[in-house]
């Protein structure tokens, strides 16, 4: 991955956000994901790189933009192939209804660094650096959390696993309370705590049920960079999942997939702009002339760059001081 391209993919997920950011509390989640996929659509078109996106809104019948297999960036001969991941406004919902931790988010490698993930559920259980190598998805829940304390040097009861609020967690839910560690239910969107598990000092030490597969190959880049650890299974949970993923060569639905396979390239680069506040981003903020936003930027490559960029920006023909 250029460098270069890095600044291009951080104003793309800031267009996303800021867009998004001005329907908060509109109650019309459709809205908000249209406004931010047409602004980070119309941001990536200005990218000196042949792009294509891998994991998107869905099928092009589905998505008029930014839908899986389209061509986006400038497409100059010498402009290098990149595959990219996106999730214009990650946790619409939050958004409609004013909530904490809705993001806009991407992700970029070189061609074939990125698995197009069908869209189905991923069953996944999401942890840090510390905790790398001591858990699995083949696990039960008690056996991974066991390993989670021991490699953080803490009793059970100290963690803390962030699961989604489904009525397909109850068992989840019923066994990490029986392990004895505590749980942290959450509405939607479980990529920004994915983040979290692997940041030190976020007090969240694990990310545990089953979300949406293509979020999951969001949170592997993301975990590329942190050189955090996700264990998954693809699970079939609708009708007509099962002939989805025999279709697209994925018929063993025991098989394990690691970080290696949802995001295999040792070259990644990830962008997430916050749009409402949360935990892990505080969300944009108007101001009469401008906005603020705050943004995590990271890659994989050594010297791995873990960025938060605090950056405030004003309307081109704003002149006054303000406070923002």
């Amino acid at each position: 991955m250029r460098a270069d391209l890095t600044a291009h993919f951080l104003r793309t997920s800031q267009s996303a956000a800021v867009e998004a950011a001005r329907t908060i509390g509109y109650g019309d989640k459709h809205h908000s994901d249209h406004v931010a996929t047409e602004a980070m659509r119309a941001e990536m078109d200005s990218i000196p790189m042949r792009g294509r996106i891998v994991i998107g809104e869905g099928e092009r019948d589905e998505a008029p933009m930014l839908y899986i297999g389209e061509k986006v960036g400038n497409q100059a001969e010498d402009a290098p192939e990149i595959d990219i991941a996106v999730d214009p406004l990650e946790g619409t919902n939050l958004t409609a209804y004013g909530e904490p931790n809705s993001i806009a988010v991407l992700a970029a490698a070189p061609r074939g660094g990125l698995l197009h993930a069908p869209d189905v559920y991923l069953e996944k259980i999401v942890v840090g650096p510390s905790s790398k190598g001591r858990v699995s998805i083949e696990a039960t829940p008690e056996e991974n959390l066991r390993e989670i304390a021991k490699a953080l040097r803490r009793s059970v009861s100290d963690l803390l696993v962030v699961v989604l609020r489904r009525e397909r967690h109850k068992q989840l839910i019923d066994d990490i309370r029986s392990a004895g560690a505590r749980i942290k239910l959450i509405s939607d969107g479980d990529l920004a705590p994915g983040i979290a598990a692997a940041m030190r000092g976020s007090g969240v030490h694990a990310v545990m049920g089953a979300g949406g597969a293509p979020e999951g190959v969001l949170t592997a880049a993301a975990l590329r960079c942190l050189r955090g650890e996700i264990s998954g299974r693809l699970m079939p949970a609708r009708e007509g999942d099962e002939a989805r993923l025999a279709e697209a060569g994925y018929s063993d639905l025991s098989r394990v997939f690691s970080i290696d396979d949802l995001a295999p390239s040792e070259d990644i680069l990830f962008c997430a702009t916050g749009v409402t506040d949360g935990a892990l981003l505080s969300g944009v903020r108007f101001f009469g002339g401008g906005h603020r936003s705050h943004s995590l930027v990271m890659t994989s490559q050594d010297p791995r760059a873990i960025r938060f960029v605090d950056e405030v920006t004003l309307d081109p023909d704003f002149s006054e001081a303000v406070q923002v």
